[in-house]
C-alpha cells in the first residue's frame, strides 16, 4: 500500500499542491509553521475520514477560501484507486468520491488508505490520561473493524443521549422512562467493543514486547495490560457473557448514576497499563523509556495491520526521530525495511535516510532538485 500522488487545494497551508511520492522513504524537511505537519494531517484524513488535530472540518479549510480539496492515487493490492474528499464552510457536507464514484459515508472508503501516525503528542502517550490511550486504540481498530468503528459511534451517541438524561432527570423526570432501553443498548454496543479492544490488546502486547526488547538493546521487559469494567472477569469472552457482566455493572451502579448526574460504568472509562520489569512505566518510566515505549508501540500498530491482508500500512513519522540519539535513531529506522514512509524533520543532517527528499517553505512542497517551484 502506498500514495502514488497527492493533491491538495486550499488545504490548511496549501493553496495548491501536485505531487508523486517514493514508494520507499519521503523525507519532509522544513522550519516549524511552513506545512510539514498539515501535509501528514491531509493523509491522515484520506485514510481515517477524520482530522487528529481537529475536530471541525471548516479549520482545515484554508482561511481565505470557501472549499478544500484533497485527493489521492492509491495502490492497493496491485491496482490504483482514486480518493477524493471535497470540504466546505458552512451547512453543506462534505462529499467523498472513490475512483470517481460519489459515496455515502467515509465508511465506504475504509481500507483504501491505512495510516499509522506517531505524532510528538504520542511521545506522552504513556503518561497522559486515559481518553488520550483509548483514542490510540480507537484509530488503530477503526481502520481495521469497521464493525468496531460502527459500534463505537453507536455507543457515543447513546453516551451524549445518557449523559443528558442524567443531567436533566431532576427538572424533567420523564426523561427517565427511556433510561433502562438505553442501559440495555449501551451494554451491547459496550460488550463489541470490549471484545475487539481485548484481542487487539493482546496482541499488541506481544509485539510491543519484541519491539520494545529490540529499541533498547534487550535489557527490559516490557507487558500490557487492558483495563475496562471491573464485573467482565474475561474480555476476551464471547459478547454474550461481556453483555451480561456490563449490563449487571450498570444496574449496580443506577442509583449512584442519578445522584451524580453523569455515566459512572462503561468502556467510555477503558484503559490500558504498560509495565516495565513488572512496574508501572507511567509512574516509575524513565523519559527516555516512556519514548522507546511509546515507538514500540507504533512499530507494533504498524505490525498488526499489516498481517491483516499483506498490505503495509503507509507509516507517518511527524518530527520523532531528531529527538532520538543517533542510537536509537539507528535502531528504528532499521525497522523501516518495508514499505513506504513519510518522515518530518528540521534538518536533513539528523536523519539518515534513502528515497525522496522534499523541502517545504510557506506552504509549497518542492523537491532537492528543484529551488522553491511547487511540485508537479
Amino acid at each position: 500500500m502506498r500514495v502514488e500522488r497527492l493533491e491538495l487545494q486550499n488545504f490548511r497551508s496549501y493553496n495548491d499542491l501536485d505531487v508523486t511520492f517514493d514508494p520507499g522513504v519521503n523525507l519532509i524537511v522544513g522550519d516549524n509553521a511552513q506545512g510539514k505537519t498539515n501535509l501528514l494531517e491531509s493523509l491522515v484524513y484520506l485514510s481515517q475520514g477524520s482530522s487528529y488535530r481537529s475536530r471541525r472540518e471548516e479549520e482545515l479549510i484554508r482561511w481565505d477560501q470557501d472549499y478544500a480539496r484533497l485527493a489521492a492515487t492509491i495502490r492497493n493490492r496491485d491496482r490504483d484507486m482514486e480518493l477524493v474528499y471535497a470540504l466546505y464552510r458552512g451547512r453543506k457536507r462534505r462529499e467523498l468520491l472513490l475512483n470517481g464514484v460519489k459515496q455515502k459515508t467515509a465508511a465506504q472508503a475504509d481500507g483504501v488508505l491505512r495510516t499509522v501516525l506517531f505524532c510528538p503528542e504520542d511521545l506522552g502517550l504513556l503518561r497522559s490520561g486515559s481518553s488520550v490511550r483509548r483514542r490510540f486504540l480507537d484509530g488503530a481498530i477503526s481502520q481495521l473493524r469497521p464493525k468496531y468503528k460502527k459500534a463505537l459511534a453507536d455507543y457515543q451517541r447513546l453516551y451524549d443521549n445518557k449523559s443528558r438524561i442524567l443531567r436533566d432527570h431532576y427538572i424533567k423526570p420523564d426523561l427517565l422512562e427511556p433510561l433502562p432501553e438505553f442501559n440495555r443498548q449501551m451494554a451491547l454496543c459496550g460488550a463489541v467493543i470490549v471484545r475487539y479492544r481485548a484481542r487487539y490488546c493482546q496482541r499488541l502486547g506481544e509485539l510491543v514486547r519484541e519491539y520494545h526488547r529490540i529499541c533498547s538493546g534487550g535489557g527490559e521487559d516490557l507487558r500490557l495490560e487492558y483495563k475496562t469494567v471491573s464485573t467482565v472477569t474475561d474480555p476476551l469472552a464471547d459478547v454474550q457473557t461481556i453483555f451480561d457482566q456490563i449490563w449487571y455493572h450498570q444496574e449496580t451502579h443506577y442509583r449512584a448514576e442519578l445522584e451524580s448526574g453523569r455515566c459512572l460504568t462503561g468502556p467510555h472509562k477503558d484503559d490500558f497499563e504498560v509495565f516495565l520489569d513488572g512496574r508501572s512505566l507511567k509512574s516509575f518510566g524513565s523519559q527516555g523509556q516512556t519514548r522507546t515505549a511509546a515507538i514500540a508501540l507504533k512499530l507494533s500498530e504498524r505490525e498488526i495491520a499489516r498481517g491483516e491482508d499483506g498490505e503495509e500500512p503507509v507509516l507517518l513519522l511527524d518530527d520523532v526521530l531528531s529527538e532520538l540519539d543517533r542510537k536509537r535513531q539507528d535502531v528504528i529506522l532499521n525497522e523501516l525495511r518495508s514499505g513506504q514512509v513519510f518522515i518530518t524533520c528540521c534538518e536533513t543532517e539528523k536523519v539518515t535516510t534513502a528515497g525522496q527528499v522534499f523541502f517545504v517553505r510557506d506552504g509549497t512542497l518542492f523537491s532537492e532538485n528543484q529551488e522553491a517551484s511547487p511540485c508537479i
